[in-house]
């Protein structure tokens, strides 16, 4: 991940883009406070693996690594794919 410090906001975004739901802070319970249901929970994985490239398997759904923006960011930290290497283009064309 590029740049971890910018997750929570990132993922925040996400809830207000794709759920359509503004998280109160980033360590609001969003079980307790009903922003995430089954239904949600569905939609934010897929926003998740759309926006940061993360797949996530059955032993990953555990209801801690959602509680919170702040768990949910460091639970793409460590899955989010690392970058590449710079691709370098060149200007000369194929010869």
């Amino acid at each position: 991940m590029s740049d971890p410090r910018g997750l929570p906001e990132r993922i925040a975004g996400l809830f207000s883009r794709a759920l359509h739901v503004d998280v109160p802070s980033f360590d609001t319970d969003l079980f307790d406070a009903g922003i995430l249901d089954s239904l949600a929970f569905v939609e934010l994985l897929l926003q998740l693996e759309r926006e940061f490239g993360i797949r996530a398997s059955v032993e990953d759904l555990e209801m801690d690594n959602f509680r919170s923006v702040t768990c949910i960011a460091g639970f793409v930290a460590a899955r989010a794919p690392a970058p590449g290497p710079p691709r370098v283009v060149g200007l000369g064309g194929a010869r």
